[in-house]
């Protein structure tokens, strides 16, 4: 388990669940317990008035209009892209190219970057904890090219076996894509060392921060990747939207991932030349409102405090941790020594989704499947696990509803 933040002010959780008004709701007569954020997070209502205002006083489309409504907007738009670029501490706006979410952002560089870079017989690096968002898109180029993947294996504790790792990065290698927190085990993966390991061969890195960005800070230039990919709907955004950051040099090499209005300089029927990044790769009308969203929860979880975030997630973590623990026929899948808080878990008496249909009868949301990351369920030998995601809004007394819930499945399936 990871060591908790030090220094951080503590966290507020009482006055932070006043600002979700959702978690004030009751499903099947009971309080809304909601440990799916891994999912998707639930929204402030910061945020949800930040969308209301937009739509009901300033929208107009961007980039385009010389009206004060056109103007406005686009200023608010341009502003979300330079509070996303302070978030990730990434050196320059133009690093910052807004997507509906990290798959459309990792599409975008193996369709992008990837068709121009990799050919046949080079080799691109994953890992076996992948989500299928970091493991489709490189196959599909690799069966275009005639390219290899390569996966990292995982060891027992849901750890990338690090020896393995170094000795699959080759002077075929093109490209290593890694997870930097897994969502179906919570692993916390050493980025920083990941990518100066791959760096040391020439080997640009992607890194999927789509579990890690609500969790903890993030600091791109000191983790010197070359890409880093999130969505906004599990960073208390809209849906919808989400970010790619690369390295502008990185960018300006790379051709347009979709083409049509906006992302055009000048157009003739024999000719069409693009914008820079990263206008170049936003064709058309974004989602404006999405993007002003994103703004808008950056700020509020500036405002709390990434530290103060991390902390209490991480004393929850090990709350919630211990407490399973006590539960007979209950195996944790992932136990990490640097773990978010993800806590997926099997039970011997009763199948995950039947455990997710009794406990949302005790009003408590929890995500069971293989987690859209099938070959780490294969790896741990399981179809599926219950996934328990913790975040800033829950509480001791919620992990309390949540075992006291799996104690009524084991004693209906016991």
């Amino acid at each position: 388990m990871s060591a908790a933040p030090q220094h951080a002010a503590p966290l507020d959780v009482q006055a932070v669940r006043k600002d979700f008004p959702i978690l004030s709701d009751s499903f099947h007569g009971k309080p809304l317990v909601y440990f799916d954020t891994a999912a998707s997070s639930q929204k402030p209502q910061v945020v949800i008035d930040a969308l209301v205002d937009f739509y009901s006083h300033g929208y107009a489309n961007i980039h385009r209009g010389l009206y004060a409504l056109s103007v406005g907007a686009t200023r608010s738009f341009e502003e979300a892209r330079d509070k996303v670029r302070g978030f990730l501490n990434a050196a320059d706006e133009r690093e910052i190219v807004f997507v509906r979410n990290a798959t459309e952002a990792i599409n975008l560089v193996a369709m992008s970057w990837g068709r121009q870079e990799v050919g046949a017989g080079d080799e691109i690096v994953i890992s076996a904890m992948e989500h299928h968002a970091n493991i489709v898109p490189w196959q599909q180029l690799c069966a275009e090219k005639g390219a290899v993947l390569r996966v990292t294996p995982v060891d027992d504790r849901g750890e990338l076996e690090l020896d393995a790792y170094e000795s699959l990065l080759s002077d075929r290698t093109k490209l290593v894509a890694i997870t930097h927190v897994s969502n179906a085990l919570g692993t916390i993966n050493p980025a920083k060392q990941l990518v100066e390991s791959a760096h040391a061969k020439g080997i640009p890195v992607l890194l999927d921060g789509a579990q890690a960005v609500p969790h903890m800070s993030v600091d791109v230039r000191d983790l010197d990747c070359d890409f880093y990919v999130f969505s906004g709907h599990k960073l208390f955004a809209p849906s919808g939207i989400g970010a790619l950051y690369g390295k502008l040099g990185v960018l300006e090499t790379m051709p347009p991932f979709m083409t049509g209005g906006e992302m055009i300089e000048s157009v003739t029927f024999e000719k069409t030349t693009f914008k820079a990044p990263p206008g170049r790769f936003e064709a058309g009308t974004p989602d404006i409102a999405g993007a002003i969203g994103l703004g808008v929860a950056i700020d509020y979880l500036q405002e709390l405090g990434m530290d103060a975030i991390a902390a209490w997630e991480h004393e929850l973590l090990a709350y919630a941790t211990a407490r399973f623990e006590e539960i007979p026929g209950l195996r944790i899948i992932g136990t990490a020594r640097e773990k978010a808080g993800v806590l997926s878990f099997v039970l011997d008496c009763a199948h995950p989704h039947d455990v997710a249909t009794i406990l949302d009868q005790e009003g408590v949301a929890v995500r069971a499947g293989h987690h859209c990351a099938q070959p780490i369920m294969d790896r741990f030998d399981v179809p599926a696990t219950t996934r328990a995601s913790l975040s800033l809004y829950n509480t001791r007394e919620e992990v309390d509803v949540l075992v006291a819930a799996i104690g009524k499945v084991t004693e209906l399936f016991g």
